[in-house]
């Protein structure tokens, strides 16, 4: 390839990439929302920077948004990360969670400064009820393959990232995440929660409909029975990466709704 149709094929992906964050002057933020604070959670084997794409599209919207860094050490560790996050809002927030974030929203969504929480392909847990419990009755997860330290932490197996995490994300940004993992203490999947914030809180469920690391039953059954609002796309688990849109979209709509009854 020459230099001159290397560059052109750049600037290409560059306005392709412009286009899909593109936020159109319907879409921002009106002044007199009362919800423009968003807080994002991410699961396990990943960190925050993984909602680069949402945060680019709700802010360009005119939303505040803040990323928490979990340290997947312990559901109690998750949860205060959490809360740390919810303290420093200037005003009432919608609480996002993605896979293990779920769980984490669930039980740090009952803060004062929650109006609605948003489930990316998420765990939701009852209270009394662990992680690990609400994979009972479905089927295993067979592509999504978990690697256990001695010390008790957790790793997608390297060999089945790809499939099992992020089959629709690129070899080498599927190499990036694999090689970055940011493991879990798998204790925190049998913790019980003390609080479900979805007894209270409008719910809101973003479904991935090729997602490899839960039974597509399993996703419909835990946004059901909190009756959360669905929205499904076609992604793989990553969908925190490659639907930004579809995700911002779903925010956007959870923070008008609870605006308009504030």
């Amino acid at each position: 390839m020459t230099r001159m149709t290397t560059t052109v094929a750049s600037a290409l992906a560059a306005a392709a990439m412009s286009a899909a964050l593109q936020v159109h002057a319907a879409d921002t933020v009106p002044q007199n929302q009362a919800v423009k604070n968003v807080v994002l959670v991410h699961g396990a084997f990943a960190d925050g920077s993984g909602w680069k794409g949402v945060y680019d599209n709700l802010t360009a919207r005119g939303y505040r948004v803040t990323i928490v860094q979990n340290p997947l050490t312990s559901l109690e560790d998750d949860v205060a990360a959490t809360k740390r996050a919810l303290e420093r809002q200037d005003g009432p927030a919608i609480l996002v969670g993605h896979s293990w974030g779920g769980t984490v929203i669930t039980e740090a969504g009952v803060d004062a400064k929650v109006a609605g929480l948003v489930y990316v392909s998420a765990l939701s847990p009852d209270a009394g009820e662990t992680t690990a419990q609400q994979y009972e009755g479905f089927a295993p997860a067979s592509e999504f393959v978990i690697e256990t330290t001695k010390d008790g932490f957790g790793y997608v197996s390297p060999n089945k990232f790809k499939a099992g995490f992020a089959h629709d994300v690129s070899d080498a940004e599927v190499a990036l995440m694999r090689d970055s993992q940011v493991p879990i203490n798998m204790s925190a999947f049998g913790t019980k929660l003390e609080n479900a914030a979805w007894h209270t809180k409008p719910s809101w469920a973003v479904i991935a409909t090729e997602d490899k690391a839960f039974d597509q039953a399993m996703l419909i059954h835990m946004a059901e029975r909190i009756k959360a609002k669905i929205t499904k796309v076609s992604a793989s688990h990553a969908l925190f990466m490659t639907q930004p849109r579809a995700i911002a979209d779903t925010i956007d709509q959870a923070a008008k709704a609870v605006s308009a009854t504030k």
